[in-house]
């Protein structure tokens, strides 16, 4: 019997033939890649036997694009074209950032500048000229895929690249845009917390319920999954994507700031006490105190000793953030402390004992730390990029995520109709029907938004689309089928089709920038805080959309047939459209309910004289054999 053998698209099908592919760490501080090699997954070494690559990027004035230790070294120096922490701009723009004064970079809009990167999408004004994001991160993508080739001995098909769970749609398909730009195949975007998952589950061949933390240096993650005989299936996911090491330097940088009664500082102080607050950060990590010494521009000496219970006051309400978030996930996954077996610990930042002792005493057991925090998000990556790529593994395992935010679509009445809730597993997708509004209407607008509330003001706006061609016939008739497709890269793609005819309309959704991590925050508190709110303002939204619907169609009703009522009668149909009218301004939507009601108690009669006429008119000139035939 031949074998049929299964790939993916693109790849090549020749038995056993090894295809190289790696997995990708894109952190905000370090970089690295990975490979599985004889079945163990491996993190791949540059030339001086280093696995991680500062995430550092400096434009050089002679043209030069430096990526790594030396543009490191360049920061303080030339900080304006020495770009760090890139991601978390990826996917943002000059209103998302909020504070920018304390950055030492110079930001300009695309959208100012006519550029091609995406209206709205921020850049980075270099030596090389106006940088976005994307170009950055792109710059440090193909040092990892030559640094991968060369270790391989050949082409990649693909990669697979971790993002943060809680990335939004903007911020996932500027990665990949970057990837794209780095001469990379991107198999998958993976959530870094499931990567984690997957590496600690298939090395310590574990089982039950895991909670996954993941303090990197821009971003938080937290994720609850279950692991079963190979099934790594996330159960709730939460983050904070402006979160992570970078803000507890910042909160030394201030501290010194303060100690030193300084003001307004050049960018290349700016950079070099931000340098000196992370090397302090990490010093205290393993002394009670460490010594900060540097001399500013103006010849200044700066020379200060911080203490561990200083740092850890100072920092002690970032720690309570990622707490608090913590048990929104486990209230998701409907899960207690209890429930939890272990706590992998992922991301630099977790070195820190503050983030230690309280994720500890949170969860009542010491945090699981046998792989390294700063490797195990590529070593899970490499793994799936093993899968996915078509070489075959001694463990079968299937991998089942999640999307962090609600998608839908706007109704009549400015309502949010959820189509695919937050926390469903992806790849995913869900249709629904809708309808038309009017008689005669022939086009209709869908609006894709993003949130848990139930008005459309209190979400966020992704896409709007048109579907054009739809057979005119009465309000209610048409058969509108939207269609929400999530691929496994949380990505979204939207369709809708009139049913009868077969028109079609699709979109991407591709905003130019997303989600802030105060928006997403935002979101879930209100829905939880506001969601007796929200269901009064629903029911009147409902109650007002359908009468004015009755009025509309009384209305033109009187208009073809007003001469089958007495004037007494149309009399009294028309005080109730006044009344109904009337209610319709005030907020009570029962009251709204009871002049919905007396108006159709009103017409009642009418449409049965109506449908009478109706009737006759389409018999007149039939006799009974006719009909029957």
């Amino acid at each position: 019997m031949a074998l049929l053998q299964i790939s993916e698209p693109g790849l090549s099908t020749a038995p056993h033939q090894h295809r190289l592919a790696v997995g990708i760490d894109l952190g905000t501080t370090n970089s690295l890649v990975a490979t599985v090699r004889n079945g163990i997954s491996v993190v791949l070494n540059d030339d001086n036997g280093r696995a991680m690559l500062p995430s550092v990027v400096r434009y050089a004035a002679e043209g030069d694009v430096i990526v790594g230790e030396a543009a490191q070294a360049a920061q303080s120096e030339d900080p304006v074209n020495t770009i760090v922490s890139v991601k978390r701009f990826m996917g943002r723009g000059l209103k998302d950032l909020g504070e920018i004064s304390r950055l030492p970079y110079r930001f300009v809009d695309s959208s100012s500048t006519g550029s091609g990167q995406g209206f709205g999408m921020l850049q980075l004004r270099t030596a090389a000229g106006a940088k976005s994001p994307v170009e950055v991160s792109a710059e440090i993508l193909r040092v990892l895929r030559e640094r991968a080739e060369a270790s391989l001995g050949g082409e990649l098909v693909g990669a697979v690249i971790t993002v943060p769970a809680y990335f939004d749609d903007a911020q996932r398909q500027a990665t990949k845009d970057a990837a794209k730009l780095a001469g990379l195949n991107v198999l998958r975007l993976l959530n870094e917390p499931t990567a984690a998952a997957i590496a600690y589950g298939l090395d310590n061949a574990a089982e039950g319920v895991y909670a996954v933390y993941d303090l990197g240096g821009g971003t938080f993650d937290i994720s609850i999954l279950r692991l079963s005989r190979g099934v790594f299936e996330v159960l709730a996911a939460n983050g904070d994507s402006a979160l992570g090491g970078d803000d507890f330097d910042q909160r030394i940088h201030c501290w010194l700031l303060e100690k030193n009664n300084l003001s307004a500082l050049s960018p290349q102080d700016t950079r070099l006490l931000l340098t000196h607050a992370r090397t302090a950060k990490e010093q205290l990590t393993e002394h009670a105190e460490t010594r900060i010494t540097a001399v500013l521009s103006s010849g200044e000496l700066i020379d200060n000793v911080l203490t561990r219970e200083e740092f850890q006051a100072m920092s002690q309400n970032l720690v309570q953030r990622t707490l608090q978030l913590l048990r929104r996930a486990l209230r998701d996954a409907k899960l207690g402390v209890a429930d939890v077996k272990g706590v992998v610990m992922v991301g630099g930042a977790t070195r820190m004992p503050q983030v230690q002792h309280a994720v500890g005493e949170f969860f009542g057991q010491m945090p699981l730390t046998n792989l390294d925090p700063d490797k195990v998000v590529a070593l899970g990556a490499a793994i799936q990029a093993n899968l996915l790529a078509g070489n075959r593994s001694g463990d079968d395992w299937l991998l089942l995520d999640v999307i962090p935010l609600s998608l839908g679509i706007e109704t009549m009445g400015g309502l949010t109709e959820k189509i695919i809730p937050r926390n469903s597993t992806i790849p995913t997708a869900r249709a629904q029907e809708f309808t038309t509004f009017k008689d005669g209407q022939t086009a209709m607008s869908i609006h894709v938004v993003q949130g848990e509330r139930e008005l459309i003001s209190d979400c966020r706006s992704l896409a709007k689309f048109e579907l054009r061609g739809i057979p005119a016939m009465v309000a209610g008739a048409a058969r509108i089928r939207v269609t929400f497709q999530v691929d496994a890269d949380g990505l979204l793609n939207v369709a809708a089709r009139e049913m009868g005819s077969g028109v079609e309309a699709h979109i991407a959704v591709k905003p130019s920038y997303g989600l802030s991590d105060a928006e997403i925050t935002r979101m879930l508190q209100e829905s939880a805080q506001h969601a007796q709110d929200d269901m009064l303002a629903r029911a009147l939204r409902e109650q007002q959309t359908e009468a004015k619907q009755l009025l509309e169609a009384v209305q033109h009703a009187l208009a073809q047939d007003g001469a089958l009522l007495s004037e007494a009668e149309r009399t009294c149909i028309e005080d109730r459209m006044g009344s109904l009218n009337a209610l319709l301004q005030q907020t009570d939507h029962q009251a709204i309910k009871r002049g919905i009601e007396a108006l159709n108690v009103a017409t009642t009669e009418f449409a049965q004289r109506r449908m009478d006429t109706s009737v006759k008119s389409a018999l007149a000139g039939h006799n009974i054999s006719e009909l029957g035939n």
